[in-house]
């Protein structure tokens, strides 16, 4: 082996002395500094990659939480809905049970209006009869020039008039 050297030529005992250096350094970085390095590197993809995988499954649990927001808000849609349509319902039936209220308390309000009237009717038809009946005896008697009063009470003069009409 004859190597050309330029202006260094190490003698044999420093070659082997240089690469026993050589091979220590190359041991001494294989096992301490190079699986120091690896591990960095492996803590740095980590943080790296494993920030993207974690912010992907961050997003994913998002997106999970996100669907079960929209599902619940849409229950809750329908329930609302349900409520209100129950609502629209009992509020229709209430109405109706007033208003079958009304006409009941309406109908039984004027029967009694018309029993009152008819009563009233009954009354007013006597006391008028009563009084034509007075008003007529007693032109007559003005007519004949003297009271006629007994003689129409004596023979219901005006009571068959009456029933007579």
């Amino acid at each position: 082996m004859n190597f050309e050297l330029g202006p260094l030529k190490p003698g044999p005992g420093q070659l082997i002395v240089g690469l026993i250096c050589f091979l220590l350094m190359v041991r001494v970085l294989g096992r301490r500094v190079l699986p120091r390095i690896e591990r960095l590197q492996a803590d740095r993809r980590d943080a790296t990659e494993g920030g993207v995988e974690r912010a992907e499954a961050l997003h994913a649990e998002a997106d999970r939480v996100y669907e079960a927001y929209r599902n619940e808000l849409a229950d809750a849609r329908h329930e609302a809905a349900r409520i209100r349509q129950e609502a629209a319902e009992q509020g229709a039936a209430a109405i109706a049970a007033a208003r079958e209220d009304g006409v009941r308390e309406r109908d039984r309000l004027v029967a009694e209006a018309h029993a009152r009237i008819t009563v009233d009717q009954a009354l007013a038809a006597v006391a008028l009869r009563q009084d034509v009946g007075e008003l007529a005896v007693d032109l007559a008697g003005r007519i004949v020039g003297e009271s006629l009063a007994a003689v129409a009470a004596e023979r219901d003069t005006v009571e068959r008039f009456f029933a007579e009409h």
